[in-house]
C-alpha cells in the first residue's frame, strides 16, 4: 500500500501543472475508480484534493464527455478556505484537543477521543463558521487519525483519568494566563555510551556506513547517561540535564534547578510559582518522599511556589514532553553512535523542528546515591499543600520562611 501511494502520488505530481480544474478532478477521479473501494480517500490524501472533489469527477465521468464549452476557473479563482479567512480557527481547535490528545509520543501521528461534531459545535460556540466535515479535513492535515477511544495496552484506566486531564489543563492555562512557568518533566530512556548501533539512518559515503558493534554488551560501554529533560511549552524551549549516575528524585530536582538557573531566571525574571507536569512513577513519581524533599529545598533556595500536577498512572505518553522535546531528540540523533559525552550533549543541543523548538543541554557528572530513606518526621516539615481534587497527585509546596 505504501508503494501503491508513492506512485500514485509521483504520477499526479508529475501531471498536475498541465492540468486544468476540470481535468485535475477528472484524473483523480480515474485513479480513485481504478483502486476501487477505498480509492476516494487514498487519492484525496496523495493529491490533496477534497473528496468531494474526486466524487464529483466520478460524475462526470460516468456521465460521459461533458460539453467543450465550459466554464474554467482562473488559478486561485472560488471560494476561499474557512481557515484562510479565519486566521485563528486552526489555533482554536488545537486548543480544544489538546487537553485529551493521544497518540504514540515518537511519532507525529496522534489522535483525539473528541468527535467531529462535538468539535465543530465548540468551535460555533467561540464565534467561528465550522462543521464536522471542516474539522475532519483540518484534524487529517494536522496529523490526526480517527480511531479507537482508547488505548487498550495500557492496562486499567483510572475512573478519574480524564478529569485529571483536564485539570492539568486549566492549571497550564491559568499559569500561563499570569505568566507564571510552566515546564514538563520526564526523563528519557537511558542509553549506553560507545559505538553501539543506534536506530535509523543519516547520509554516509555510498558504501562506508559507521562501524559500531555487534552485541550491545552493557561490560564494553563506556558507561550509561540518562537524560533528564525540562520542557517549557510556553516558548517551546527545552533543558536536557545529561546524567552520568543513578536516576534519582534528588537528580530530577536538580536537573529542574540547572534550568532554572540557565534558562527559566531570564525567562521569567518576576515568576512568584513554578507548575510541574510529570508521570506519576520514576523518579519524579508521587509517591516519592524524596521528591517532594529535594522540592522543598529548591522552593527555599528559589522563594518560588512549587505548584505539582501528576498524569495518573499509565498515562505517562500524554506528558507533554514526550512528544515535544523527546521525540524530536530520537529523531535528531538517529543512525548516529553516542560514542562520547560531549557528543551526546551536542547531538541534543542542536536539536530543532520546524516549530522552532530550542534546546539548551549539560552534563552532570555528580553522583546521586540510591535507597535514601525519608522518615516521617522529615515529611512532616515540609510546607505541603494538597489541592481538593486527588491531592495525592495535585499538590504545592511553598518555601519555608527562615
Amino acid at each position: 500500500m505504501e508503494e501503491l501511494s508513492r506512485l500514485l502520488r509521483i504520477r499526479f505530481e508529475k501531471v498536475a501543472p498541465f492540468l486544468d480544474e476540470r481535468t485535475r478532478r477528472l484524473v483523480a477521479a480515474a485513479e480513485a475508480e481504478a483502486l476501487g473501494r477505498g480509492g476516494i480517500t487514498l487519492v484525496s490524501r496523495e493529491t490533496g484534493l477534497c473528496r468531494e472533489t474526486i466524487r464529483l469527477g466520478l460524475t462526470e465521468l460516468h456521465q460521459g464527455v461533458p460539453s467543450a464549452i465550459e466554464r474554467i476557473r482562473k488559478p486561485g479563482g472560488g471560494r476561499k478556505r474557512t481557515e484562510q479567512k479565519d486566521p485563528t480557527l486552526k489555533s482554536s481547535l488545537e486548543r480544544l484537543i489538546d487537553p485529551i490528545t493521544r497518540g504514540d509520543p515518537e511519532s507525529p501521528l496522534r489522535w483525539t477521543c473528541k468527535s467531529t461534531r462535538q468539535l465543530a459545535e465548540a468551535l460555533k460556540s467561540q464565534g467561528h463558521q465550522a462543521s464536522h466535515r471542516m474539522v475532519a479535513e483540518m484534524l487529517h492535515e494536522m496529523g490526526y487519525s480517527l480511531q479507537g477511544n482508547r488505548k487498550t495496552l495500557e492496562g486499567e484506566s483510572h475512573p478519574d483519568r480524564n478529569a485529571q486531564f483536564e485539570y492539568i489543563h486549566r492549571q497550564v492555562s491559568r499559569f500561563q494566563e499570569n505568566g507564571q512557568p510552566v515546564i514538563s518533566v520526564d526523563t528519557k530512556k537511558k542509553e549506553l555510551v560507545g559505538h553501539f548501533k543506534n536506530g535509523g539512518r543519516e547520509w554516509q559515503p555510498q558504501g562506508e556506513p559507521e562501524p559500531v558493534e555487534i552485541y550491545d554488551f552493557p561490560s564494553a560501554a563506556q558507561g550509561k547517561v540518562a537524560p533528564y529533560g525540562v520542557y517549557d511549552p510556553t516558548r517551546n524551549e527545552g533543558w536536557v540535564n545529561v546524567g552520568t549516575d543513578h536516576d534519582t528524585a534528588a537528580f530530577a530536582v536538580e536537573s529542574i534547578r540547572r534550568w532554572w538557573q540557565m534558562m527559566g531566571t531570564t525567562a521569567y525574571p518576576h515568576a512568584r510559582q513554578l507548575l510541574i507536569t510529570a508521570d506519576s512513577g520514576g523518579s519524579n513519581g508521587a509517591r516519592v518522599r524524596l521528591w517532594k524533599v529535594a522540592l522543598q529545598a529548591f522552593a527555599n533556595e528559589t522563594g518560588l511556589q512549587v505548584t505539582v500536577c501528576h498524569f495518573p498512572p499509565g498515562t505517562s505518553k500524554w506528558n507533554k514532553i514526550e512528544h515535544r522535546l523527546f521525540s524530536a531528540i530520537s529523531q535528531n540523533w538517529r543512525g548516529r553512535p553516542l560514542i562520547s559525552h560531549e557528543i551526546i550533549v551536542n547531538l541534543i543541543a542542536g536539536t530543532t523542528n520546524s516549530q522552532g523548538l530550542k534546546v539548551q543541554s549539560g552534563l552532570d557528572r555528580n553522583h546521586y546515591p540510591k535507597g535514601i530513606k525519608v522518615s516521617d518526621e522529615e515529611m512532616a516539615t515540609l510546607n505541603l499543600r494538597r489541592a481538593d481534587f486527588h491531592g495525592e497527585w495535585n499538590y504545592s509546596i511553598l518555601p519555608q520562611m527562615p
